[in-house]
């Protein structure tokens, strides 16, 4: 008899024991599992010095523990958290561009006397395949800015990524745009190559490519980049593993460019042609207000690149790859430092 009691409580004990594990895991299928989402905001923690525009026409000026799906995220790749900046050929753009771009601005402003200093450390994982290229914009994106808020609100400086469709390397180049003197008509570009072709490097017709550079750097690879602007001289530094350093320096406040017999040949060919190629004034930026910009600022519009578009869907336009992305997992911001020597 007592075997017998013993075996049924075992039994008993048993099955609740197994009932008791069935409600748990139940209980655990039915009860959601909170996941913690990574914010752009905790891989690079300078958010709050910016505002940002997005490629469908999102704007924060609150970008602590802010994101947007498909535009302003986080990706992890290999246990690295990346800030993810996404946007499309045509989507809605700022009132004086026709490019798209999910791109900050920073809410500071300063004169190049004051001075500033932008650092990034990045990779581009596409820009647009698709456009014209005889066109110096298409299939590039621009990954750094400096940007006038007075006068003719010109460019001091645009650090560009560019890869021809079929290429395994792109460029990086930046760009200087001459603060005209008088109006506006006879502004321009002078570019200048870190890795790879510069601005004015384009294809012989619309589907015919330049040779690949062979010092260039591939979509996924790492670079970084420094812009110092110190008592009126703009510092530039650019690294990427395996390949050379940079450095460049520019003057922000007195012109290289005042004169006719100033205007480089790289300008005269690629301009002359089409508009008035002008001269900058004597002093160039100086005493002029001026923001940094960081993100992906998408330069394959239609209307200058012939891009195609798919009428402004963005869906289609990111399955088809005519968007620019870009990452970045380290960035900073703030005063400007003494260059070192």
């Amino acid at each position: 008899m007592k075997k017998i009691l013993f075996t049924l409580s075992l039994f008993s004990a048993l099955l609740s024991c197994k009932n008791t594990s069935e409600k748990t895991e139940k209980a655990a299928q039915e009860t959601p599992v909170e996941t913690s989402i990574a914010y752009p905001s905790d891989v690079i923690p300078f958010m709050d010095k910016w505002k940002i525009l997005l490629g469908d026409g999102t704007t924060s000026n609150d970008l602590v523990n802010f994101q947007k799906d498909d535009f302003f995220y986080v990706e992890n790749e290999a246990g690295i958290n990346w800030v993810v900046y996404k946007t499309p050929n045509a989507g809605i753009t700022s009132p004086n561009s026709s490019n798209t771009r999910s791109e900050l601005g920073e809410k500071r402003r300063w004169i190049p006397e004051e001075g500033g200093k932008l650092t990034g450390t990045l990779k581009v994982q596409h820009v647009s395949t698709t456009g014209d290229a005889t066109k110096s914009s298409s299939y590039s994106v621009v990954v750094g800015q400096i940007h006038s808020d007075e006068g003719h609100e010109n460019e001091p400086l645009k650090i560009y990524y560019k890869k021809f469709p079929g290429h395994t390397k792109g460029s990086v180049f930046w760009n200087y745009e001459i603060n005209t003197a008088g109006d506006n008509a006879g502004r321009w570009d002078y570019s200048t190559a870190v890795w790879g072709y510069d601005f004015s490097v384009v294809g012989d017709s619309a589907i015919n490519y330049p040779e690949e550079p062979k010092d260039g750097i591939a979509l996924g690879e790492e670079f970084s980049y420094e812009v110092n602007v110190h008592k009126g001289i703009m510092y530039l530094t650019f690294t990427s593993e395996g390949h050379e350093t940079k450095t460049f320096t520019k003057n922000l406040l007195k012109s290289d460019f005042a004169n006719k017999t100033d205007i480089p040949q790289q300008v005269i060919d690629r301009y002359s042609s089409t508009r008035t190629v002008g001269v900058e004034r004597d002093t160039a930026y100086a005493g002029e207000k001026q923001f940094f910009k960081q993100g992906a600022y998408n330069q394959a519009n239609r209307k200058s690149t012939n891009s195609e578009t798919y009428n402004g869907d963005i869906a289609k336009q990111y399955e088809n790859g005519s968007y620019a992305e870009v990452w970045f997992k380290k960035g900073s911001v703030g005063a400007s430092e003494e260059p070192k020597e």
